[in-house]
């Protein structure tokens, strides 16, 4: 099945109403593995954000446009999918970190927008990533 059948399978007729068939909702924290999954499997857009005002205040497309001109890692959001395809490839322990401390997002707002790939509609996820202080690891005390 591909996306677009598997999305309009889903219950509900809203964006927000078929998230939620998915346990998406506003202020739910998932682990970024789940949501990665949902977002491949479904055909949603996932933008993770890393600073938190422009998440809460701002509208995707807003923040969207105006750091365009950017290249994408030196935006403050980036799509799940190529955050996790960056970490994984400089970071050979990464799958492991996240079996033993799951990365989790918040969820932000959920909703649809013109998508740049396939310019229709798609359901999208605006997501929180967690600060470097609130992650839960036990890292080593410098020396």
């Amino acid at each position: 099945m591909d996306t677009m059948s598997a999305w309009e399978a889903l219950h509900g007729k809203t964006p927000a109403e078929k998230l939620d068939s998915l346990g998406i909702m506003e202020g739910r924290n998932l682990d970024i593995r789940t949501l990665d999954e949902i977002s491949r499997m479904y055909g949603i857009e996932v933008f993770l954000f890393f600073k938190e005002d422009l998440a809460r205040t701002r509208t995707l497309e807003s923040v969207l446009k105006e750091f365009d001109i950017f290249p994408e890692y030196g935006r403050p959001y980036v799509s799940i999918g190529n955050f996790l395809r960056f970490t994984r490839e400089n970071d050979p322990s990464f799958e492991q970190t996240m079996r033993e401390f799951p990365l989790m997002v918040e969820i932000v707002t959920t909703g649809e927008i013109k998508s740049p790939k396939e310019g229709r509609p798609v359901p999208c996820i605006t997501g929180l990533m967690p600060f470097l202080d609130e992650l839960d690891v036990d890292a080593p005390d410098p020396v």
